[in-house]
């Protein structure tokens, strides 16, 4: 297993990490049983979906292993009443039973009569493909639950690791990271994303889970991509149901995961950085912004310090990488964050995916909350539907509140 990998799962034992993928169909599965069984025998032809994870040796590394699928990674889900409410209140408690990857890397929720599902008018169902981090990011994880849904070919593997000296790539890290600095202070590059000062969006979750979700056409969101334009509207609501709690959004930024190498030898690829959301600017303005400072931001992931950071970290002893897990503290608070809330933007592709014969209609999903953060944002596209997801903690944010400025911003009325 990747250092990174090894990382998020040993992390997931302090701050619960499960990733939740839902699909909304359109229409209701008339054999459950033979639906349930056609996703369980992709599993059963695909060695990636099959991976569990052995961790018997505190020396080294976890390895991935395959084993069987089982019966509990397949729950079916009967909510009364069965509408889309329900659905996505239970979707809500999800993260509170999380993955034992040891046994099983997956699991599928199933909701096979749903009324009220967004952009429908009969009666849908829906599927929510649960998966541990480790696993894979977000990204990746798209092409797992994409592959149980009938997507075609089977899920590419991931390359094991090659570990290399610590030593030799510790100092061309050091190497690197000198040189990056000299061609930021030159200009060449822009900074990392300055530190801000939190807010009460990052105060500890301390409530219910509340999950919502706005679904619009792509071409109802304007901007370069789909990334800037629903950060825009982020930044219009977030600012202003701020502002009306008397708080200064001056610094208002998000935090924005984004891919990392391409030659990455890991199931997560990616880092977080974060962006500013200039809500006093006009919209154009902001479009321009934003956008700018995604390109300066994916511009400097793409120096060699980058690579060699990450060659180095993938050479760290396993003893000493669970050393540094062991001491992360959770409970430890900071006064400034790298953004207010997490915007994970995801494109999962061409709307090819159907469960039980019911053909896709959107895919959503719920980035987790986490000790700093009780309100997060998920942008995920398949097809031309677009769904924007918020995910927050009742006690710290009017959900409802907040998504009523959300739904305006982005226009619309689902």
């Amino acid at each position: 297993m990747a250092a990174v990998d090894a990382q998020t799962l040993w992390m997931s034992a302090k701050i619960p990490n499960d990733q939740f993928l839902l699909f909304a169909f359109d229409g209701s599965p008339g054999r459950l049983d033979a639906a349930v069984d056609e996703v369980r025998r992709r599993a059963e032809s695909d060695d990636e979906l099959r991976l569990r994870v052995v961790d018997d040796r505190p020396w080294r590394y976890p390895r991935w292993q395959p084993g069987a699928v089982e019966a509990a990674q397949f729950v079916v889900h009967d909510i009364e009443p069965g509408d889309w409410r329900a659905c996505r209140d239970v979707v809500a408690k999800l993260p509170g039973d999380q993955l034992d990857a040891h046994r099983m890397c997956w699991r599928i929720h199933v909701f096979p009569e749903v009324l009220g599902i967004p952009v429908l008018l009969g009666r849908g169902s829906v599927v929510v493909v649960q998966l541990a981090h480790a696993l894979g990011d977000g990204t990746r994880s798209a092409v797992l639950a994409g592959a149980l849904l009938g997507r075609g070919g089977p899920v590419p593997a991931i390359a094991p690791p090659e570990r290399g000296s610590l030593v030799r790539r510790a100092i061309a890290a050091s190497r690197a990271h000198r040189q990056l600095v000299r061609d930021t202070e030159a200009g060449l590059l822009a900074p990392p994303g300055p530190a801000r000062p939190a807010l009460s969006v990052n105060a500890r979750p301390c409530g219910a889970p509340v999950v919502r979700t706005l679904v619009r056409r792509r071409d109802q969101i304007p901007g370069p991509t789909v990334t800037v334009g629903v950060l825009v509207a982020v930044s219009e609501a977030l600012s202003a149901y701020l502002a009306g709690r008397g708080e200064d959004t001056s610094r208002l930024g998000a935090e924005v995961p984004m891919v990392g190498a391409s030659e990455s030898k890991a199931h997560n690829n990616f880092r977080n950085v974060g962006v500013g959301l200039y809500p006093e600017l006009t919209r154009r303005e902001r479009a321009e912004r934003i956008a700018a400072e995604l390109v300066a931001l994916r511009l400097r992931g793409r120096h060699p310090a980058m690579r060699t950071a990450s060659a180095a970290f993938a050479a760290v002893p396993a003893p000493l990488l669970r050393w540094g897990v062991r001491q992360f503290d959770p409970a430890v608070r900071s006064t400034t964050v790298t953004g207010h809330t997490v915007v994970s933007s995801v494109n999962r592709g061409a709307a090819d995916v159907s469960f039980g014969g019911c053909p896709v209609v959107f895919t959503a999903g719920y980035p987790a909350l986490s000790p700093m953060m009780s309100l997060t944002h998920g942008v995920h596209g398949i097809g031309d539907t677009v769904a924007v997801s918020v995910h927050a903690d009742a006690d710290n944010v009017e959900v409802d509140a907040y998504v009523g400025r959300l739904r305006a911003a982005l226009g619309g009325q689902a």
